[in-house]
């Protein structure tokens, strides 16, 4: 079932969410795309609405080829066996890595007005993003999580490849996954609009919460 956009897809999955309300959940998105999915959520669980900024490092030649990815707090993680298969060098993975560091400061000043993360020490925090890949970058955010001390995280998507939600459990405190396709192919398959989010619409969703 294609979602009309990501603010139906996160009314959708602000549905199958509504049981957390009660336990005043700290919603952070992952963005882009993830806030306009999240903001329907924090909503609807009158919930704060904040990001955590996870990049994707890029595989030589294929920067949409994850083959690992960097999250606040130094959290990196790298997927081993497509680096030796891919003969992915060590500096390819440094200089990538350092890139995308820069990124993530810069993306958490452009969105929070500040190079730090939210405080997450003792939060119970739902995840959102607008689907599951390869979930890389998911997966750097919830180390980011455990590492800043969260004390239950639930990571929760429209849609995601059946593999990955599947990969993804030791990972997080439970999945809420609308979807999850045997042929999945890409997140944006699964969308009748999946233009890309700016970081001004970001920063307009993150500001609306506000208030």
């Amino acid at each position: 079932m294609p979602f009309r956009d990501r603010a139906q897809a996160g009314d959708l999955l602000a549905k199958r969410l509504a049981e957390f309300a009660p336990e005043h959940p700290l919603v952070l998105a992952l963005p882009r795309g993830g806030v306009p999915v999240a903001a329907p959520v924090a909503r609807a669980l009158h919930a704060p609405l904040d990001v955590i900024v996870a990049r994707k490092l890029g595989a030589p030649g294929n920067e949409e080829l994850g083959i690992g990815a960097v999250a606040p707090g130094g959290v990196r993680v790298l997927d081993e066996r497509l680096i030796a298969a891919l003969h992915v060098p060590p500096e390819h993975v440094a200089r990538v890595t350092a890139k995308e560091q820069r990124e993530v400061a810069r993306r958490l000043m452009a969105y929070r007005g500040s190079p730090d993360p939210p405080d997450a020490r003792g939060r119970f925090v739902i995840l959102v993003d607008d689907g599951l890949a390869t979930g890389v970058t998911a997966r750097a955010a919830l180390a980011s999580l455990r590492q800043a001390g969260a004390s239950r995280v639930v990571l929760a998507v429209p849609v995601g490849a059946a593999d990955t939600v599947d990969a993804l459990q030791p990972e997080a405190d439970g999945i809420v996954c609308l979807e999850c396709p045997l042929d999945f192919r890409a997140v944006g398959v699964w969308y009748d609009d999946f233009r890309p989010t700016s970081d001004d619409e970001v920063v307009d969703l993150l500001a609306a919460s506000r208030h």
